[in-house]
């Protein structure tokens, strides 16, 4: 993940924020990374995510050690672009559970030592029904 990566969340704090669910995956202690309930400072964003800081040098490492969590537990990678990842695991009677994360930075210049944060967020809708081209279309 590079630092460009980390730097873009603008328009995140104006977008209306639906209810925060229940991330489908707990989130352990990794090193590194500390619980900010603020998600730097972002009111909007910390009333739909579970946030973490850590530097800006070190948040990769994080989430190299979350996903080093996650994978045993069956989430795979669905999609990698920009500073979102999305995790997304099947489930037994069908359709998948989803969830995603944002890694954000403060101000436009690197400095290894600053906050960089990573939001987890449920995704409320099955990702897998979406991407099924044979799941029946909804009746209008």
């Amino acid at each position: 993940m590079d630092l460009a990566m980390l730097l873009a969340v603008a328009g995140l704090a104006q977008t209306p924020a639906p209810a925060k669910l229940p991330l489908p995956v707990e989130l352990p202690a990794v090193a590194n990374a500390t619980a900010d309930p603020t998600c730097g400072n972002r009111p909007a964003l910390a009333e739909r995510a579970t946030c973490v800081v850590s530097t800006q040098a070190g948040v990769e490492g994080v989430l190299q050690a979350y996903e080093a969590v996650f994978t045993p537990q069956g989430w795979l990678v669905a999609d990698a672009s920009g500073n979102v990842v999305i995790y997304m695991k099947r489930k037994p009677e069908g359709g998948c559970d989803a969830f995603q994360v944002l890694a954000f930075a403060d101000g436009e210049m690197a400095a290894p030592a600053a906050p960089a944060y990573l939001a987890f967020a449920t995704i409320p809708r099955d990702i897998c029904q979406a991407a099924d081209p044979n799941a029946a279309a909804p009746a209008q």
